[in-house]
């Protein structure tokens, strides 16, 4: 059983930058789409971005040209470089894999312990 636990999280101010990385356990190299997703208070879990082979990502509109999503080949794990973070930010971030089912993903839940990122504005 795949585990997947989220890290790098913490409090910045707006403007500031963090990097978000996801340790796995378990046969994770199975899966071919790795995502990060975020879930603020009172709010529903979204998908930040996503990761289908080296190249091919998909981005939530309000992080385009701030966050980037890579993928550790070795580990195939997912990392998440967060730039010019704003208030609206703040969640708990979660990483996930799943198996790519066009036109869309089957998420495979994997996520336990998400990461709590802060910005202050």
């Amino acid at each position: 059983q795949v585990h997947l636990v989220a890290s790098g999280g913490g409090l910045v101010q707006a403007g500031g930058s963090l990097r978000l990385s996801c340790a796995a356990s378990g046969n994770i190299f199975r899966l071919n789409v790795l995502g990060w997703f975020r879930q603020a208070p009172g709010k529903e879990r979204e998908l930040v971005a996503s990761i289908y082979g080296d190249r091919h990502t998909h981005y939530l509109d309000s992080v385009k040209g701030r966050f980037t999503i890579s993928r550790d080949n070795y580990k195939n794990t997912p990392s998440l470089q967060m730039n010019d973070l704003k208030a609206e930010d703040t969640a708990v971030y979660f990483c996930d894999a799943g198996v790519r089912q066009v036109p869309t993903v089957r998420w495979g839940n994997y996520s336990g312990q998400g990461t709590q990122v802060t910005v202050s504005s």
